[in-house]
């Protein structure tokens, strides 16, 4: 364990070296590429200031109202799907042509249904991660083998029993991983609805960012964006696949 931290810390030491001899070397205008030092200084005063956290609380709040609401209509949607041929002839059909629509493109249409708004940002939020779980859940019940089912049935297990000791735990693995995804895409949604109009959010520090010329900011609110989407990953859904793994024996990538 100590040689692993040791080795991931050289790691970290040599990028932020990397980082300030490319800084140094004035590749590039300082107006344009901040050094590590001007980065935490931006990123310190900010966290001082309250201005960091508040839009981080935003950001937040947004994310888990959207990805909740997707949550259960992307299980639904799934579900459907995998248990309906018809379904999944026709909703289905939708569902995979929507999934590969870019989530950002759904913004035009939240401004005119609901406004430059807090609707229209969970709208897209939404829109960006649903069809991704729905798809996960479809395939985690098709991948179903038949085989456990009809033991299943052999045992006398009535639908409701099917669904709650069968089909629900065979469809685990790829749900969770659909639901890595579905995080992936609802945060990069939020970020970019958050750039599009003033709202309190870190999507918004990153235009107050570009608005003043202040290239150290711009660089500390993106450093957090990404460490809130690896905490996230790690403490979530790494803490999930690492049940998965134990409970089923294998890995879930």
């Amino acid at each position: 364990m100590p040689s692993k931290v040791l080795r991931i810390a050289a790691f970290w030491v040599a990028v932020l070296v990397v980082w300030q001899l490319i800084a140094i070397a004035e590749i590039w205008s300082p107006y344009l590429f901040p050094t590590p030092v001007a980065v935490g200084r931006s990123l310190i005063k900010n966290a001082q200031s309250g201005m960091l956290l508040d839009a981080l609380w935003h950001s937040l709040a947004r994310l888990a109202v959207g990805y909740a609401i997707s949550m259960l209509l992307g299980l639904g949607l799934g579900v459907l799907c995998a248990t309906s041929r018809y379904a999944d002839e026709t909703i289905g059909v939708i569902v995979l042509g929507l999934q590969s629509l870019p989530s950002i493109t759904w913004l035009p249409m939240a401004v005119l249904w609901f406004g430059l708004s807090e609707q229209a940002i969970v709208f897209v939020v939404l829109m960006g991660s649903t069809f991704s779980i729905a798809i996960s859940a479809r395939s985690g019940i098709r991948g179903l083998p038949p085989l456990l089912q009809r033991a299943a049935g052999t045992l006398g297990a009535s639908r409701w029993q099917m669904y709650c000791y069968v089909t629900v735990p065979a469809m685990v693995p790829a749900m969770v991983q659909g639901m890595k995804q579905g995080w992936s895409f609802a945060w990069r949604s939020l970020m970019a609805g958050e750039l599009l109009f003033v709202v309190a959010g870190l999507g918004h520090l990153l235009d107050v960012g570009r608005n003043l010329n202040d290239i150290s900011m711009v660089f500390s609110i993106m450093l957090v964006i990404i460490l809130v989407g690896v905490a996230i990953d790690r403490v979530l859904f790494g803490r999930a696949e690492a049940w998965i793994r134990e409970r089923w024996g294998y890995s879930a990538a």
